[in-house]
C-alpha cells in the first residue's frame, strides 16, 4: 500500500531505529495512511534510507499489535482493561505518591530508553532527580553505551564525541573495530563507501573476529581473537612510537601520563601481541603504518568494545591512539562512538543515567548539584548515584524497589538475564509501561 504524496499532509521527522538519525519525510493521506521517504536536504542521510527506514510506515499503518490507548489492571491478577488517559495517569501518580510517602523516594524508579526524545529525557530526569528526590533513573543505554560514557569522561573530562558526520568525508584512514556498520549503521557506511570510491587512496581497516559485510570494502581485515582488542591497540601504539609517527607537541600540550602509556605498550613485542591476537605481525605493522601516515584518521566502534567486562579500558586504549598521534580536535580526525539507538547521546546530554546530571554536570560534585538544583528550583539533589538498569531489577526482586515506570524499552528482550527480570517484575508492587 502506498500513499500519493501529492494528496497528503507532509511532516518532517527522524528515523527511530539505529543511531545514525536519518531525516525522513512523512506523508499522511485523508484515510490516515502513512508513507515515508528519505529527506533529500537532510545532512545526515542526504535522501538515503536503509531497509528499516524505508519500512517505517508499516509500524503506523499496521494497528494489529500496536498499543493505541491506555490499559490498566484494576487488581494484579485481573486482565488489562481500557481506560482514559486521565484515569491511567491519576492511578500511576497516586500509587507512586503513596509508595514514596511510606518508603521514601528510593522506593521507586524510572527505566528509560534511547528511544525517548531529548525533551522527554530531560523532563523525566527533572521529575525524578529534582522533585521526587532520587537518582533511581537509568536508561537502556546503560546496556550499550555506558563504557563509552566512562571512557570519554576519563579521557576528555566530559562525555562528548569530538567530531561529527561531516568529518567522514575528510578522513583518509578509518579503523573500524567492534562494529559492523554495513549492517548496523548502513547509511553512515554508504557515505564512507562513497568517500572511498571517490578517493581510492582512503584506507579502511576492520578489526573483527568475523568477516562481516563491512570487510567488503576494507583494505585490511584483522580477524583478531575475541577479547584481545586492547592487546592489538597497544601493539599499534608501540609501532607508532617506534616509527616516530606520533605528536610530541600534542602530547606535551594536551595530555598527561605519556610515559606510563609508553611503558605499558612496550611490555610486549609486536610478535608476542600478534600471537595473543591470532594475527600476523605483518598485518599489525601495516595497520599501524596506515594510521601513522594518515593526514586525518577516524576510529569507529560500537558494542563489540562497549559490551564487555573491560569495555571502558578497551575504549580508552582506542582513544589513546588519537591522543598519541594528535588525531583529534581537527577536521576529519577523532574517535567516533557509534550509538545503537536514535537518541542515546541526547539522553546522555540531559543526564539520563543514574550517575549523571544534565549538560555533562557531575552528580558527585556538590557545586554541580547546587547549580542544577538552583536552575530547576527544586529540592536538594541526592548525592548518592541511583540504581543502574540491572540493579533496578535486582532491587525489585529483593523488595527495595517497589514501583518502576518503563519508557520506550522492553527489558524482557534486552536485559542480560531475562528470567531474573521477569521474576523481578512479578514481585514489584506497581509497574507502568509506556510503549508504542
Amino acid at each position: 500500500m502506498s500513499v500519493n504524496p501529492r494528496h497528503s499532509e507532509r511532516f518532517s521527522s527522524t528515523c527511530c531505529y539505529c543511531g545514525v538519525g536519518c531525516g525522513v519525510t512523512v506523508y499522511k493521506d485523508k484515510k490516515g495512511r502513512i508513507s515515508v521517504e528519505g529527506s533529500a536536504d537532510y545532512p545526515v542521510n542526504k535522501g538515503m534510507l536503509c531497509s528499516k527506514g524505508l519500512n517505517l510506515h508499516h509500524t503506523a499503518n499496521d494497528r494489529s499489535d500496536r498499543l493505541l490507548f491506555p490499559q490498566m489492571r484494576p487488581a494484579r491478577h485481573m486482565p488489562l482493561q481500557r481506560v482514559g488517559w486521565d484515569e491511567g495517569l491519576d492511578r500511576a501518580a497516586a500509587v507512586f505518591r503513596s509508595l514514596i510517602a511510606r518508603y521514601g523516594p528510593d522506593s521507586v524508579g524510572f527505566y528509560i530508553s534511547g528511544q525517548c526524545l531529548t525533551e522527554e529525557y530531560y523532563v523525566v530526569n527533572k521529575l525524578m532527580k529534582g522533585f521526587i528526590g532520587s537518582n533511581n533513573i537509568d536508561s537502556n543505554s546503560r546496556l550499550c553505551m555506558s563504557s563509552a560514557v566512562a571512557a570519554h569522561k576519563l579521557a576528555f573530562g566530559e562525555d562528548s564525541v569530538p567530531l561529527s558526520y561531516e568529518d567522514l568525508e575528510l578522513a583518509d584512514c578509518f579503523f573500524v573495530t567492534g562494529a559492523n556498520p554495513a549492517w548496523c549503521h548502513p547509511i553512515l557506511w554508504r557515505r564512507i563507501e562513497a568517500h572511498k570510491a571517490a578517493n581510492p587512496d582512503v584506507r579502511i581497516i576492520v578489526a573483527d573476529p568475523r568477516r562481516t559485510d563491512s570487510c567488503a570494502v576494507a583494505d585490511l581485515h584483522l580477524p583478531l581473537n575475541p577479547g584481545t582488542d586492547m592487546t592489538l591497540h597497544y601493539a599499534i601504539g608501540r609501532l607508532l612510537i617506534e616509527a616516530g609517527s606520533f605528536s610530541p607537541e600534542f602530547i606535551r600540550d594536551h595530555t598527561e601520563k605519556y610515559e606510563a602509556y609508553r611503558s605499558r605498550v612496550f611490555e610486549r613485542t609486536v610478535e608476542e601481541s600478534a600471537v595473543i591476537c591470532g594475527l600476523s605481525a605483518g598485518d599489525i605493522r601495516q595497520a599501524a603504518a596506515w594510521i601513522g601516515d594518515a593526514s586525518a584518521y577516524i576510529s569507529l566502534w560500537t558494542m563489540g568494545l562497549n559490551q564487555s567486562v573491560s569495555g571502558v579500558n578497551k575504549v580508552l586504549s582506542l582513544i589513546d591512539l588519537h591522543l598519541l598521534t594528535g588525531q583529534i580536535g581537527r577536521p576529519g580526525a577523532g574517535p567516533f562512538s557509534l550509538t545503537g539507538q536514535p537518541n542515546a547521546m541526547g539522553g546522555r546530554e540531559t543526564g539520563g543515567l543514574a550517575n549523571l546530571l544534565p549538560a555533562h554536570r557531575d552528580l558527585s560534585n556538590p557545586e554541580h548539584r547546587a547549580a542544577v538544583q538552583d536552575y530547576w528550583g527544586s529540592g536538594p539533589l541526592a548525592a548518592k548515584p541511583g540504581l543502574t538498569a540491572t540493579e533496578m531489577f535486582e532491587a525489585m526482586a529483593d523488595g527495595r524497589l517497589k514501583a518502576i515506570w518503563i519508557m520506550g524499552t522492553n527489558p524482557l528482550v534486552s536485559l542480560p538475564d531475562i528470567r531474573k527480570a521477569e521474576e523481578a517484575l512479578k514481585k514489584a508492587r506497581f509497574v507502568v509501561v509506556r510503549g508504542r
